[in-house]
């Protein structure tokens, strides 16, 4: 327990401390834009964000990983503020935090095996495409200066890992926000910056209990947000692990990240903050940084709440072009370049997948709508593909036999291709279905099997099933009733 601490907390304490800065300044902008979206004033976000990312570092299952505030989030929690008030929202992150715990509890964390390679890539595509959109406000109509500013920020992040030593050492993206600041400052730019976004809160956040009726109108009031909010901050934070664990080359424990994510929320309700999940862009900044711990994500919250308390007046000073840069940096390298070059060579259901997945994010802006109907695109075509493998070979034993040779996996997809593979009207006074080489998986294609054998029996042929293995033998013992007299008379009557 103690190796596996010091591991975790103090195995790369330098990267870790750096990283947390870096991701600390790229945290206060989003954290406040998505406070504005939710409808609430900057500091619940702010807030949000601190009591987030120090819980999860403590009690989450992913070292390196950066939870706070964030947009897929906050776009849940517009109609519920605008109703009914922050203390309802406050009320609702509470809630959010007992189910996420729950789910941990019940092992849902290892649903993310359902969710394929292709709508990885595209939620994953389509986040990128969301970050680099978000930057283009702060693009738009702007002076030279800017579009200066912001091709200096990228020329520092690309260029400055080549320097000899020091170049390996201090982060890129925090070098490009000190030269930038500083530049700013020594030519007084008349460009926008984070004091520009919204103000700073200057005390520290304390206990706060919503003030709502503990009544059963108050829970369906906030009981629809909380579920809705518990399964798309699961799900961001599951699929930014699977990421991260691909990053860092390292597994992630998926249910004790839906507990710490359920900890966390509910101590960001009681700080006043809206819930949070983990954030990918972020998450790649701190991995890219040289975070690895649980340090860097703990100090990125700690930094946080220092620098917009203590040092607010320093941090107004960051011009957004320089954080801009940084956030078209992480799109970029969120972008999955080789899914552009592996379509040709891809599945063409793959790619369907993987772009359906991009249009329904970038479309809605909701995350889990677009893993959604990418997990149900790619269910409907491995069953389609699946279905296709199944065949019924018929053989010739003497001319009063039939026996029928069934290979592939018998299922809801392939049931009426198994009963269209029989010749009810051939006269036969026997036949043989043999499903040694078959597997039957559910009640829809052991019905396919009844309805096959009574149609035979109607016809006047003997039937016998033989070849069953002990899988298919359970499930057709427990629903098929083809052997069940009463059973066949109903079905008999009703042709």
């Amino acid at each position: 327990m103690l190796q596996k601490m010091k591991l975790e907390w103090l195995s790369n304490i330098r990267g870790d401390v750096l990283a947390g800065l870096v991701v600390a300044l790229a945290l206060i902008p989003e954290a406040i834009a998505f406070s504005i979206i939710a409808g609430v004033d900057p500091k619940v976000g702010l807030y949000a964000s601190f009591c987030i990312a120090v819980v999860i570092a403590i009690v989450g299952g992913r070292p390196g990983m950066i939870s706070a505030a964030t947009g897929a989030m906050a776009l849940l929690m517009v109609t519920l503020v605008k109703d009914h008030g922050l203390q309802y929202l406050l009320a609702a992150t509470l809630l959010t935090g007992v189910f996420q715990i729950v789910a941990g509890y019940l092992k849902l964390g290892g649903l993310m095996r359902f969710v394929s390679r292709s709508v990885v890539t595209g939620f994953v595509n389509a986040l990128a495409i969301l970050i680099f959109m978000a930057q283009l406000p702060e693009l738009t109509n702007a002076t030279w200066h800017v579009y200066a500013m912001t091709a200096a920020g990228l020329g520092i992040i690309y260029l400055f890992p080549y320097f000899p030593v020091i170049g390996k050492t201090v982060p890129s993206p925090l070098v490009c926000i000190v030269v930038l600041t500083a530049v700013a400052l020594f030519l007084g730019l008349d460009i926008r910056t984070v004091g520009d976004m919204g103000q700073l809160p200057d005390t520290l956040p304390v206990f706060l209990w919503p003030e709502v009726p503990l009544n059963l109108d108050t829970l369906m009031i906030i009981l629809p947000y909380s579920i809705a909010l518990a399964v798309v901050g699961l799900l961001e934070s599951m699929m930014t692990a699977t990421i991260v664990d691909d990053l860092t080359d390292t597994k992630s424990d998926r249910n004790q990240e839906c507990k710490g994510q359920g900890i966390a929320n509910i101590g960001a309700g009681l700080m006043g903050g809206m819930a949070g999940c983990a954030m990918i862009g972020q998450s790649i900044i701190n991995v890219k940084s040289g975070g690895r711990g649980r340090l860097s994500t703990f100090l990125a919250g700690v930094f946080l709440i220092i620098m917009i308390v203590f040092l607010d007046d320093w941090l107004k000073q960051i011009p957004m072009a320089a954080l801009v840069a940084v956030m078209v940096m992480v799109s970029i390298g969120t972008f999955s370049w080789s899914s552009i070059r592996d379509l040709k060579k891809n599945p063409l259901s793959s790619n369907i997948v993987m772009i359906a997945t991009v249009i329904v994010v970038v479309a809605t802006h909701n995350l889990a709508l677009g893993v959604l109907v990418g997990v149900l695109l790619a269910t409907l075509f491995f069953a389609n593909k699946i279905g296709r493998f199944m065949v019924v070979k018929p053989e010739q034993i003497d001319g009063d036999v039939r026996v029928y040779q069934v290979a592939g996996q018998v299922f809801f997809a392939s049931s009426e291709q198994f009963i269209e593979s029989f010749d009810f009207k051939e006269a036969v006074d026997k036949v043989v279905i043999d499903l040694t080489h078959a597997h039957f998986w559910d009640i829809t294609a052991v019905s396919s099997l009844d309805k096959v054998v009574i149609r035979f029996r109607r016809e006047g042929a003997e039937v016998e099933v033989i070849g069953m293995s002990e899988a298919t033998e359970t499930i057709v013992d427990k629903f098929g009733v083809h052997n069940d007299a009463g059973e066949v008379e109903k079905l008999m009557a009703g042709h």
